[in-house]
């Protein structure tokens, strides 16, 4: 009988709970994570030839140890933290928890959840979304500079600095300014401070699109072909997006992204609400596309203003078109896994 070993993890401890087929718990070990880890997961394991693992969060906490099980030749299934924490309270209540409760949970649902996704190696989805995650950091971080350096200019100069402000126009606002007083000219140095910020921030930026277009190229993806799709855009949707072969249909797939709309009718009302469920950053990419679409000349722009012509608000048709745009997406992603699947045979 296969054996299931569950496993709590966090950043300084993990547990781990072995079960039976019927649930009943074996034995169970508490271990530091460091170095040991990996080796006294493995020798606690050995006395079950037949086992699987169980990683509850191994996409989050839970990522590093899933990985290094799965380069050890042992078998890992993915447990999402909702999942676990549902069997434990129906298994006990929430007065119960505890990390070697949380790994029984664990252990309990992938025994009987059948589709719950094997932790599969890290490849270049990761490193998309990695790069993804960074460029969208370094965005925020620009965004705040700029409120700062505008904070700096209102109180430098009559009208202060234009909206979209640059770097080199920042510089030079500067120049031209002769600060009266102690606090004028503190206000001018930390402007300056500011402005170093500023570019240094800028060539981040432009660096790290340079590796998402080259990892993008290398990715092979179709995704660019859509109208409204760059490089960026890309990258977010193939790195949240993941392994596109654990989502069932392409349904399921706009319930992931968010942009599959809730049925929200009353009596002889009929109508559906926008979805706020889902992964927001893959909804947001999905929403830049369609942004994209309708500034130009394109299918879902035709498709936008016959919603319209049917009598949709305008919030109606650009959620319509963002639910295309996931089925859209889904078949390009699909076909891309088809075509590497075709060349590693």
């Amino acid at each position: 009988m296969d054996v299931m070993i569950g496993i709590d993890p966090h950043k300084s401890s993990h547990t781990a709970v072995a079960i039976d087929g019927h649930g009943e718990v074996l034995d169970q070990l508490r271990i530091a994570a460091d170095r040991r880890q990996l080796a006294l997961l493995l020798a606690f394991a050995d006395k079950w030839p037949r086992r699987r693992f169980a990683v509850e969060g191994a996409n989050g906490l839970g990522r590093l140890l899933a990985q290094q099980l799965l380069e050890a030749g042992e078998a890992v299934i993915d447990v999402p933290p909702t999942l676990s924490a549902r069997v434990r309270l129906l298994s006990g209540g929430s007065a119960r928890k505890t990390d070697a409760h949380d790994a029984r949970s664990t252990a309990i649902a992938a025994l009987h959840g059948a589709r719950l996704r094997m932790v599969a190696a890290e490849d270049l989805s990761v490193v998309l979304r990695l790069l993804s995650d960074r460029r969208d950091q370094l965005s925020r971080e620009r965004n705040r500079i700029v409120c700062r350096l505008h904070d700096q200019f209102r109180d430098l100069k009559e009208g202060g600095a234009k909206l979209n402000l640059t770097a080199d126009q920042a510089a030079r606002l500067l120049k031209g300014i002769r600060p009266a007083g102690l606090v004028a000219i503190q206000r001018r140095q930390l402007a300056r401070e500011l402005l170093a910020d500023l570019r240094r921030v800028d060539k981040q930026l432009a660096d790290i699109d340079q590796r998402i277009i080259e990892a993008v190229t290398a990715a092979k993806t179709t995704l660019t072909h859509i109208v409204g799709v760059g490089s960026v855009l890309a990258a977010t949707i193939i790195g949240h997006a993941g392994d596109i072969t654990r989502f069932a249909d392409r349904g399921h797939f706009a319930s992931y992204a968010g942009v599959a709309p809730i049925e929200a009718s009353s009596g002889d009302v009929r109508r559906h609400r926008l979805s706020r469920r889902g992964n927001r950053r893959l909804n947001a990419a999905i929403h830049m596309v369609a942004l994209g679409q309708l500034s130009h000349p394109s299918s879902g722009r035709d498709y936008y203003d016959r919603k319209l012509a049917e009598g949709k608000t305008r919030r109606e048709a650009l959620r319509a078109l963002k639910r295309q745009l996931a089925n859209v997406i889904w078949r390009h992603l699909v076909a891309d896994a088809d075509a590497v699947d075709l060349a590693a045979a």
